[in-house]
């Protein structure tokens, strides 16, 4: 894949607002363990490579397990995942498949047990922030990091 443009040089100003977004949901009191799944599930639903790459090593590197990052596409039928995080899940689908799903009031009546109402703007905003940041990854065809094979 050839990569098409760095937004990040293009113009980083267009972009401020966006990371000041990234750091209110980063710093915003929901659980880091939680975002990242998110994130990452947001990631693989979208098809974004680069995306997938880095927020399982943030994952990872904040104490996240191989075994869940690996079933995360199969949430529903593994053990491995909080009722909290199930709930996060959902949503985290049905808003990311928005054209699809439009937002059912089931996916969001299984956030009540677990979110309280800021909760849910917070979980909102941060599924919301991942999809943006995957378009603007897919778009431009950014291309993550890959390590060199050892030498035989």
């Amino acid at each position: 894949m050839q990569p098409r443009l760095n937004p990040y040089k293009i113009d980083m100003a267009l972009l401020k607002p966006m990371l000041a977004l990234e750091e209110s949901v980063m710093s915003s009191g929901l659980e880091k363990s939680l975002i990242h799944l998110v994130k990452t599930r947001a990631s693989q639903i979208n098809g974004c490579a680069y995306c997938i790459h880095m927020h399982t090593t943030e994952a990872r590197r904040d104490g996240e397990s191989e075994e869940r990052l690996y079933l995360l596409d199969a949430w529903r039928e593994s053990p491995l995942y909080t009722p909290r995080e199930r709930a996060a899940l959902g949503w985290t689908e049905a808003l990311t498949r928005v054209a699809d799903t439009h937002a059912p009031d089931a996916d969001y009546e299984a956030l009540e047990p677990h979110f309280d109402d800021t909760e849910k703007v917070k979980l909102t905003l941060a599924i919301m922030t991942i999809n943006a940041w995957n378009r603007l990854a897919i778009g431009f065809r950014s291309v993550h990091p890959v390590k060199k094979a050892e030498a035989a």
